[in-house]
C-alpha cells in the first residue's frame, strides 16, 4: 500500500472512530455530571446529607461499573453480527443479554439492600451517616434492575453503530436527575425559594429529604432512561435490520455463556480498576486532609479527560468488531492500529489541557493554597501517564472488538495490583530502615508504572492476534 493511500485511509476512518466516539464521549460525561450534581445538590443541604451520598456510592457505584463491564460483552457480539449482516442474530443475543442484566441487577440490589448496614458498621462510619446512607441506599437500590436494562440497550445500539442513542438519554437522565433531586431534596421549602410564596399549598407541602430523596431521584432517572431507550429501540428506523425472529427468547445457556465468557473478564478488569483508587485512597488517609484533598482534585479532573481516550476505545471495539463481521481481518489490524493513534493523538491534547489550564481548574476546586499546589503537582505527575493510559485502553477496546477479554482481566489484575498497587505502596511507605518514602508521590508512580505495564502487555497481544488473523485475509 502506498503512503498517499495509506493516509487516505487513515483520515477515512479516523473520521469514522471520532464519529462514533463523540456521541459514547457525550454520554461518559453526562453520566459523571449526574454524580457531580448528586454532591453538589446534597451538599447545599447538610454535611451530614453529603456525607452520606459520599459513602453510600462508595457502596454502589463499584457494582454497577462491574455490571456494565459484563455487559459490555454485547457490544462485540452485536457489532460482528452487523459486519457479516447476521441480523437475525442480534434479537436473539440481546435477549439473552437482558435475562442476564435483569438477573445482576436484582442481584445487586439486594445485595446492597441487605448488606449495607453491616458494611458501614466494618467500615467504623458514624451512625447518623450510616443510618442516612442506608436511606439513600435504599432509593438506589430501586433503579438498579433499570440500569443494567438500559446499559445493556446502549451497548446494543453501540454494536450497531447508532452510538447517539447513548448520549441522547443519558442527557435525558441527567435532567431528569437534577430536577428530581431538587424537588426531593430540598423539597416544598426550596420549590417557594425558587418559584416564591404563590405556589400551590400541595407542592409547598412536600417534605425535604434530603439524602433520602436524592437516591430515590436517582433511582427515577435511571427508569426513565431505561424506558425511553426501550422504546426507542423498537419503534426507530436505525433497529430496523435487528427486528428479525422472534419478539421474546426464553435463557439460552449457549448465547448467554458467550455473553459471560466476553464480559465477564472485563466486569472484574473495571471492578479491579475502581477498586485500586478506593484502596489507594484509604492507604492516603493517614498522610493528613491536604494530601487527601489534593489527590481527590487531581484524579477527579484528569478521570473527567480520560473520557475522551476511553470513548475511542469504546467506539474502537464497534469498528473492529464490524470489520471482523465482515471477514476483511487485514482491514480489522488496521482499524485497530489507526484508532490506538487516535487515542494517543488524545493523549497529547489531554496533556497539553493539564499543563496549560491544570493550575486555573483547580483553584476551581479549591481555594486552599496548599491544597492547589500540591494538585498541580500530582497534574504534572498525570502528564506522564496519559500516553500509556491511552494506550492500554484503546488497546483493550480493539482486543473487546476481537472478542479477546480474558487477557484484559489477567493484564489488569497483574498490572494494576500487581505493579502499581505494589510498587506504589513501596515508593509510597517506604522500607523501615532504608528510606522514608516518597509519600502521595509514591503511589502516583506506581500508577505509571502499572498502566505502563498494562500498556506493554496489551499491546503484545493486539500484535500477536491481530498477526495471526492477518495472514487469512483477502486485504482491506
Amino acid at each position: 500500500m502506498s503512503f498517499s493511500r495509506h493516509a487516505k485511509l487513515s483520515r477515512i476512518e479516523g473520521a469514522r472512530l471520532i464519529w462514533l466516539a463523540l456521541p459514547i464521549l457525550g454520554a461518559q460525561l453526562a453520566q459523571v455530571a449526574m454524580g457531580t450534581v448528586d454532591v453538589a445538590m446534597t451538599g447545599h443541604a447538610s454535611a451530614r446529607d453529603l456525607a452520606a451520598v459520599s459513602v453510600g456510592s462508595s457502596l454502589w457505584l463499584p457494582l454497577v461499573l462491574f455490571m456494565i463491564g459484563t455487559l459490555m460483552g454485547l457490544t462485540p457480539i452485536v457489532a460482528q453480527h452487523v459486519g457479516a449482516r447476521r441480523f437475525g442474530a442480534i434479537r436473539p443475543a440481546v435477549h439473552q443479554a437482558l435475562w442476564v442484566a435483569a438477573v445482576l441487577g436484582l442481584a445487586c440490589a439486594l445485595s446492597i439492600r441487605f448488606v449495607a448496614a453491616q458494611v458501614f458498621a466494618f467500615m467504623s462510619v458514624p451512625d447518623d451517616v450510616a443510618s442516612l446512607a442506608v436511606r439513600y441506599l435504599d432509593g438506589v437500590a430501586i433503579g438498579l434492575p433499570a440500569i443494567a436494562l438500559y446499559e445493556t440497550l446502549r451497548f446494543y445500539s453501540d454494536g450497531m453503530g447508532h452510538t447517539r442513542a447513548s448520549l441522547q438519554f443519558a442527557l435525558l437522565g441527567l435532567a431528569v436527575n437534577v430536577v428530581c433531586n431538587y424537588l426531593l431534596i430540598f423539597g416544598g421549602d426550596g420549590l417557594v425559594a425558587l418559584f416564591g410564596p404563590q405556589l400551590p399549598a400541595t407542592l409547598r407541602a412536600l417534605p425535604a429529604m434530603g439524602a433520602a430523596g436524592c437516591g430515590i431521584a436517582t433511582a427515577i432517572s435511571m427508569w426513565v432512561m431505561f424506558l425511553a431507550i426501550l422504546t426507542y429501540t423498537r419503534l426507530a428506523p436505525a433497529y430496523k435490520r435487528a427486528r428479525y425472529g422472534a419478539g421474546f427468547s426464553w435463557p439460552s445457556p449457549s448465547l448467554i455463556g458467550e455473553l459471560l465468557r466476553l464480559g465477564l473478564p472485563v466486569g472484574v478488569a473495571i471492578f479491579a480498576e475502581v477498586s485500586l483508587f478506593t484502596v489507594i485512597a484509604l492507604f492516603l488517609a493517614g498522610y493528613g486532609e491536604i494530601v487527601i484533598a489534593a489527590h481527590t482534585v487531581a484524579l477527579n479532573f484528569s478521570s473527567v479527560l480520560f473520557m475522551l481516550p476511553l470513548s475511542l476505545g469504546m467506539a474502537l471495539t464497534v469498528r473492529v468488531g464490524q470489520a471482523l463481521g465482515r471477514g476483511k481481518l487485514r482491514h480489522a489490524r488496521f482499524v485497530a492500529y489507526n484508532g490506538v493513534g487516535c487515542a494517543l493523538a488524545a493523549a497529547f491534547v489531554i496533556d497539553l489541557i493539564l499543563i496549560l489550564a491544570g493550575p486555573y481548574v483547580v483553584s476551581l476546586y479549591t481555594s486552599n493554597a496548599a491544597v492547589q499546589r500540591l494538585a498541580v503537582q500530582l497534574l504534572l505527575i498525570a502528564t506522564l501517564y496519559q500516553f500509556s493510559d491511552a494506550l492500554q485502553v484503546s488497546i483493550a477496546g480493539a482486543l473487546r472488538g476481537y472478542k479477546d477479554t480474558r487477557v484484559i482481566m489477567v493484564v489488569t489484575l497483574l498490572s494494576y495490583w500487581g505493579v502499581g498497587m505494589g510498587l506504589g505502596n513501596l515508593l509510597g511507605r517506604g522500607i523501615s530502615g532504608g528510606f522514608e518514602g516518597l509519600g502521595v508521590y509514591g503511589y502516583w508512580i506506581g500508577l505509571i508504572a502499572g498502566l505502563s505495564v498494562a500498556a506493554a502487555l496489551l499491546g503484545w497481544r493486539l500484535i500477536r492476534i491481530s498477526r495471526l488473523q492477518r495472514f487469512s485475509a483477502s486485504g482491506p
